[in-house]
């Protein structure tokens, strides 16, 4: 069965005449009947009864047209549906965002990104970054914004949005608030409060450990809110991304020796078909001016 053959059908249903049904369908009415002549042999029975100038469903057509009737509905249905996706209209989109990736540096395109599609939905779900590529590899996830702590996996697209250095967070009055700078040295034997997700954990535990350098960690969490309200509170100082420092009060000094820095960079899997979304949401990145936000 073509669906246009239903179309023709309903129409009939509708005029109970051959002729208004043709013009109703803008076709001939040779061809409607046609149509409606080999629905018939389809179904295995008349659908209609014509009687001089009256016309008539069967039994056969009155069973039959409820469900004509909705595999027409569910068709416009899913090209209204297709045309809102295509336009963005009444549109969900997912965006990975790494735990440890503050959103100061990226306030202004999501919310830029919305009001320029005012019909999409975000959802940003936030993860470390192995849970955010298994979520993009999976495609529970459009994009994720991350920091890869090594090289780029080749199945992945990277798209670098900004740079950012690690600084050292404390509160007032700590020792290295005399300090211009603090090299990883310095950190030896004060109280490190210690973020579970950060992404270069592993390679700075190295660091210190072929340096000798020993530090004292009294807490550990997955949150940088948490991590951020203890150094606030004085418990400790805590090493993370600049920009991810936004409670008010904190003191923060560059470290160096080592430098380190890491590239936040808007990522998809390479070579999938995307959709629209995901091509206004890339478009939007690239156009946006990353600035580095006023300090907290």
């Amino acid at each position: 069965m073509e669906l246009f053959q239903a179309r023709y059908f309903l129409s009939l249903c509708e005029t109970l005449n051959f002729t208004r049904a043709a013009e109703m369908c803008n076709v001939t009415q040779p061809s409607l009947t046609r149509a409606i002549k080999a629905l018939e042999a389809e179904f295995g029975g008349p659908l209609l009864h014509r009687e001089r100038n009256r016309t008539h469903l069967t039994e056969l057509g009155r069973m039959v047209r409820p469900y004509l009737e909705q595999a027409c509905a569910q068709t416009e249905a899913a090209k209204e549906r297709a045309k809102a996706f295509a336009s963005l209209e009444d549109t969900n989109f997912t965006l990975g965002l790494m735990c440890t990736i503050g959103p100061r540096m990226l306030i202004n395109l999501v919310s830029g990104f919305q009001s320029q599609n005012p019909g999409l939905e975000i959802y940003i779900k936030d993860a470390n970054a192995e849970t955010l590529t298994n979520y993009l590899d999976r495609g529970e996830i459009d994009v994720a914004i991350l920091s890869f702590p090594g090289e780029v996996p080749d199945r992945y697209h990277a798209m670098a949005l900004y740079e950012e250095r690690y600084v050292i967070a404390f509160a007032p009055g700590h020792r290295f608030e005399e300090l211009d700078v603090v090299r990883a040295k310095d950190l030896s034997g004060h109280r490190y409060l210690s973020r579970i997700n950060c992404e270069v954990a592993d390679s700075m535990r190295e660091f210190y450990r072929r340096e000798g350098i020993e530090l004292t960690r009294p807490y550990r969490s997955e949150r940088d809110d948490w991590i951020l309200s203890m150094a606030a509170a004085g418990l400790g100082f805590s090493f993370i991304p600049e920009y991810c420092v936004t409670m008010p009060g904190l003191v923060t000094r560059p470290l160096i020796e080592p430098k380190v820095m890491r590239t936040v960079s808007l990522v998809t899997v390479r070579g999938r078909p995307h959709s629209p979304a995901v091509g206004a949401f890339v478009r939007a990145a690239m156009k946006e001016k990353w600035q580095a936000p006023l300090a907290a």
